[in-house]
């Protein structure tokens, strides 16, 4: 497929690799466009522009950080898209933005589809991604080579673009409360006087032998937390997103609230650019444990 990308982040790169790597066209976008050069040379075109990344493509991935950033690009997206072709957006976005952004294509008879990836940068190179995806079920189904490239399995959200991001945002609300949990347990065997090797070896060859503990248990246990594959500022843009998608459908979610706190607290301690894993460092400090 002819494929325009456009955020280049360290999940964006390692995705644009991946299509490059499936045999698609691609024309790339940054506004830094340093962050282009690796894919350049594995034969991506740079674009100079938005305008230029939607030109004469079937699809257009967008892989932001926030809405603000989607708000803006997709209205440059709009003007310069064909009729028919598909805006994809891949980050995680807020439910009200996604429905904005989903009535301007469809009143430039252009096609929406909300496709955030569940996964670290490191998945992300790997191919095996996760990916959500909600919007027209025939614009879904020419996408479905982009995603192969990409993913390991697509989950289909339904036909409305706000449902991929109430998927991923509940998702990524029992990460964080996966860690907020960790964060404890890790402190109360800590006190104790143990390893934290001790219970991550126990959890991991146990119940929680998953992904979720294994990987962010590491993290805590080895206090890694400037590997950072998901930082804490977006951690707690997404909380937001969490508590904001929930306050609209009258829901109450008490357990985001509380690593909600824990993520404002590491933030306030100068770690919003570590890995949100370092909320357990939170909880270590309340414990007495570190300064």
């Amino acid at each position: 497929m002819k494929v325009g990308f456009i955020g280049l982040g360290r999940m964006g790169q390692a995705m644009a690799a991946r299509l490059i790597a499936g045999g698609h066209e691609l024309v790339v976008y940054n506004r830094s466009r340093d962050k282009a050069a690796e894919l350049e040379k594995s034969g991506a075109k740079v674009a100079g522009s938005i305008a230029e990344a939607c030109r004469g493509r079937d699809a257009v991935i967008s892989m932001l950080a926030d809405d603000k950033a989607l708000t803006e690009v997709a209205k440059e997206i709009v003007a310069a898209l064909a009729k028919g072709a598909i805006h994809v957006a891949m980050g995680t976005h807020g439910v009200h933005v996604l429905r904005e952004v989903a009535t301007w294509h469809g009143n430039a008879a252009q096609r929406f589809v909300a496709s955030p990836v569940l996964g670290r940068p490191e998945v992300a190179a790997a191919g095996q991604l996760g990916i959500l995806a909600a919007g027209p079920a025939d614009a879904i189904e020419k996408l479905a080579p982009l995603y192969q490239a990409m993913g390991r399995r697509t989950f289909e959200a339904g036909g409305k673009p706000e449902g991929a991001a109430a998927v991923k945002l509940a998702n990524n609300m029992l990460v964080g409360c996966a860690i907020e949990a960790m964060g404890e347990a890790f402190s109360l065997v800590r006190k104790y006087g143990v390893e934290a090797q001790a219970l991550y070896d126990v959890i991991t060859d146990g119940m929680f032998a998953a992904p979720v503990y294994k990987v962010y248990g590491n993290l805590i246990a080895k206090g890694l937390y400037d590997q950072a594959g998901f930082t804490t500022a977006l951690g707690l843009k997404d909380a937001g997103l969490v508590a904001a998608a929930a306050q609209s459908v009258n829901v109450p979610l008490p357990s985001l609230n509380v690593y909600r706190d824990s993520l404002l607290s590491a933030t306030a301690h100068g770690d919003s650019q570590r890995d949100w894993a370092v909320m357990a460092r939170v909880q270590a400090r309340a414990a007495g444990l570190e300064g």
